[in-house]
């Protein structure tokens, strides 16, 4: 599968990452090794976590999803053919949260236990510490990378301002700068990111690895109205979509997915992977027959006439 570089940092990756974030949550163990050997089969190699996936699950307590990362990198063997991405700033517990450096150097080295490796290949800031100065944080990374710990750095869920002070700290001396930015981006989140974000990583370069590609399921179409939502773990997540405007984009969807032979959780991934930027949207799959789907889309080269179409149906404002 081609490659594609991830900012400057000299990481190259497929047109397609993987979420973490459901592995010790809606994914069991031997569920999550049998996706993940699948997906590495398939010619894709990063795969995004963080240290707090998934504490918001009863009886945990956080770090699940990276534990059981590490024990499916060491059955497997192939370090060197994936490239995990994790995150550090939001909380695990008392007094373990946020930017600060010695927190950041402390959840480095939990991260680095429970993924058993010595080196984090993208370790992401998981949101801004406004309590933070952006060269405390960056001091942090520089340490880390001076020590071979960590290779690349990027930011999540920062805003453009915030972004681009923390870039330009990074180009001053002895500093790192983020080589990607993990946004909140998909066919229906689309203003907030395309107005600010996108043309600020567009002039700087920076990578961009989308998360909830899919609007936690509802551009999978499974989703239509809300006694679809009954006993789904996600429910609450997908609630806002159910409106004119996320109807109109399930219309476009499916228009398009007809054109294909296809379906809309491919449709919706396919824009994503040919937007301006964009490196690798990260989409999770619960089972081997999401992850087919999702693989698909990196098979889909959409035509001009369908991203126009799936354009107009998203539109913030309506249609004329």
């Amino acid at each position: 599968m081609e490659k594609r570089k991830l900012g400057n940092s000299g990481l190259e990756v497929a047109p397609l990452a993987l979420g973490g974030n459901v592995f010790g949550w809606t994914v069991d163990e031997p569920t999550s090794f049998r996706i993940l050997d699948a997906f590495v089969a398939a010619g894709c190699n990063l795969v995004d976590t963080a240290d707090m996936y998934s504490a918001w699950v009863p009886g945990n307590k956080g770090g699940e999803s990276e534990t059981i990362l590490g024990k499916w990198r060491k059955r497997s063997g192939n370090r060197r053919e994936v490239l995990i991405a994790t995150k550090v700033g939001k909380e695990m517990g008392p007094d373990r949260e946020g930017l600060s450096r010695s927190y950041i150097l402390r959840a480095a080295e939990d991260s680095l236990r429970r993924l058993q490796t010595d080196c984090i290949d993208l370790y992401q800031s998981h949101a801004d510490d406004p309590g933070t100065p952006l060269e405390e944080t960056l001091e942090a990374y520089a340490q880390l990378i001076r020590q071979g710990k960590v290779r690349a750095i990027g930011a999540s869920n920062y805003t453009a301002d915030r972004l681009a002070k923390a870039l330009e700290v990074g180009t001053r001396p002895g500093y790192p700068s983020y080589q990607c930015l993990q946004p909140l981006y998909n066919l229906y989140d689309r203003a907030e990111y395309e107005a600010d974000l996108e043309p600020l990583c567009l002039e700087k370069g920076v990578g961009v690895i989308p998360y909830f590609s899919l609007a936690s399921g509802f551009l999978t179409g499974k989703y239509r109205s809300e006694s679809d939502l009954a006993n789904r773990s996600r429910g609450e997540f997908v609630k806002k979509y159910l409106n004119d405007r996320g109807f109109r984009i399930l219309d476009a969807l499916d228009r398009v997915a007809g054109r294909y032979h296809s379906v809309p959780a491919v449709v919706s991934l396919a824009w994503l992977i040919a937007r301006p930027g964009v490196t690798a949207p990260i989409a999770s799959a619960t089972s081997l027959g999401q992850l087919a789907d999702l693989i698909e889309a990196t098979k889909l080269t959409l035509d001009p006439s369908s991203i126009e179409l799936l354009d107009r149906a998203s539109d913030q404002r309506p249609p004329t």
